[in-house]
This record gives C-alpha cells, sequence and structure tokens, in this order.
C-alpha cells in the first residue's frame, strides 16, 4: 500500500494564504508522501477550474507525483436547486476535470438527504433507487474515460456502512465502488472496527483519518469539536493519536485484497505540517507491522 495525501489536509494553510492548492503538489513530494489526492479545486490565480486543472496536473506530472484521486461535492437529491439531470451533468463535468488533472478516480457525494420536513416518509430505502441510478449514469459516463467513480462513508444520511454497501450493490457496474473513510463511521455512531470491515471488499480508495472522541453524555467540550448524529463529540486528531482503530482498519483492508493508496486525510487543529509528518511516520509503520 502507497500513502497519499489529500490537498484538504492543507486547507488551513490554504485558507491563511499561506500556500496555494498548487504549492501542495510540491509539499506533499517533500514531505514524503508516494502521492497527492485533489480535494475540489481552489484556485488562487484567477483561473477557471479547467485551466487550475491543467496546471495542477502539469504540476505533478513535472514533479513525478502521482495524482492518487479526485474528490470533489455532490448530491442527487437537492443539488442543482434540486434539478437530478442537471446535477448528473455536472458531476459529468467534473469527471471531465479529473480527466485534465490525470486523475484515474474521483470520489462524488451521493446525497446529505431531504430536510427533516420532505423526509418525512423518505427513508434512505425510499431514494436508493434515486441516487443509484445517478450513480450509474456517472460511472457509465466515467468508464468512457478510463476513470473510476466511488461515493464515501461521508454526510451522514448515507453513510452508515450498510448504506453505502448497499448504494454500491444496487449500481451493480464493476466501475463503481467506495471511498472507505476510517473515521467517518464515528460520525453515524458506527464502530470503525466492525463498520469498516464491512465495507473494506468494496474499496477502491481509502482514506486514514483519526479522531478524538468524548461521549454526549459529558459536558460539550467546546471549540475544535463538533457532535456526531447521536450526539457525542468529534476532533480531527493526528494519525495514532486518536480513539480511530487504524491498524485494525488497515488488516481489514490486507484481508480484502486491496493494495491501492491510503490517503491521509487531517482535520485537526494542530499544524498540518507538523502533524501529517507525525501522521505518515505512523501510518508507515502501522502498514509494515500488519
Amino acid at each position: 500500500m502507497k500513502i497519499s495525501v489529500t490537498t484538504y489536509s492543507y486547507i488551513q494553510l490554504i485558507n491563511s494564504g499561506k500556500i496555494t492548492q498548487l504549492d501542495c503538489i510540491s509539499k506533499a513530494k517533500e514531505m514524503g508522501f508516494d502521492a497527492i489526492e485533489i480535494e475540489s479545486i481552489h484556485q488562487h490565480d484567477g483561473s477557471s477550474d479547467k485551466e487550475y486543472a491543467k496546471k495542477l496536473g502539469e504540476e505533478a506530472k513535472k514533479l513525478n507525483m502521482p495524482i492518487s484521486n479526485f474528490t470533489f461535492g455532490a448530491d442527487f437529491l437537492n443539488g442543482s436547486n434540486k434539478d437530478i439531470k442537471k446535477e448528473i451533468i455536472r458531476v459529468k463535468e467534473m469527471v471531465d476535470i479529473a480527466e485534465i488533472l490525470g486523475a484515474k478516480s474521483v470520489r462524488h457525494d451521493a446525497t446529505f438527504g431531504y430536510s427533516k420536513e420532505v423526509r418525512k416518509f423518505h427513508g434512505f430505502n425510499d431514494v436508493l433507487p434515486i441516487i443509484a441510478d445517478a450513480c450509474r449514469q456517472v460511472t457509465e459516463y466515467a468508464f468512457t474515460k478510463g476513470i473510476k467513480t466511488m461515493v464515501e462513508n461521508h454526510g451522514l444520511f448515507c453513510q452508515d456502512s450498510d448504506r453505502v454497501e448497499k448504494l454500491v450493490n444496487t449500481v451493480a457496474n464493476e466501475n463503481f465502488g467506495l471511498l472507505t473513510d476510517m473515521g467517518n463511521f464515528l460520525c453515524v455512531d458506527e464502530d470503525p472496527a466492525i463498520a469498516f470491515g464491512r465495507v473494506a471488499p468494496y474499496a477502491f480508495y481509502a482514506h486514514a483519518k483519526d479522531f478524538y472522541v468524548k461521549s454526549g453524555m459529558g459536558p460539550n467540550p467546546g471549540e475544535g469539536f463538533f457532535e456526531s448524529r447521536n450526539g457525542n463529540y468529534l476532533r480531527g486528531a493526528i494519525i495514532g493519536h486518536g480513539q480511530v482503530p487504524i491498524k485494525h482498519c488497515l488488516k481489514a483492508l490486507k484481508q480484502a485484497g486491496y493494495d491501492g493508496y491510503i490517503g491521509i486525510e487531517f482535520e485537526g487543529m494542530e499544524d498540518p505540517i507538523l502533524a501529517l509528518k507525525i501522521g505518515l511516520a505512523n501510518l508507515r509503520r502501522y502498514i509494515s507491522e500488519i
């Protein structure tokens, strides 16, 4: 398994203007990562998305830094002003950007679910045919470009392990799979050690992510923490510092025959450079030990 890093891990530095998304490629190379994952397009110079994607792709090629994946948002129930056909077209256009980048896989979301008012009689199984059909149309298009597509256990409504498993098996296309995130199951209060093992066989890509976890029965720990679906408190952590069973998840991937990239996604409060340096060293050690 090779280790990548998503540009989202540097978002503190990008948002503060200390580095650009373009700079992330050389920074990741310098830090010893094997590849870079591009999260959305965050241009700093007034370029269009396609123009900036070309610059990112050229920089990655120049530095011999593979672009392991392209990640962006989507919502096949609410996106594009709730026009599913337009949202499918928009997501296909993002696949075109992945092609410009030189990425061989993309992760788009499926949906964040209806609002509480609309959702009253619309559970996951009710909307599954809708989002599965949209995912199928996108992956059929991406296949013509040699690009695989995925959804992630992300966004609460389409995040539980049984739901993303159902989605993959309903789409039923060899070009469609999962980006399996080791930490995200905690957002829906699932035990990652159990949930991750369930979805590992469907993995096209994986995120290593760690969280500090505090019970929702205790006091709100304040700034930096957010609440899970059931009210537990989570905060992003350096890989190995939190409560996510990273090594257990790696074992599940190995048992499933996965040999692709593991992308570190850091969401904590610490300095990203220090956090990624420690996280990379820890993750390399864990991989060597399984």
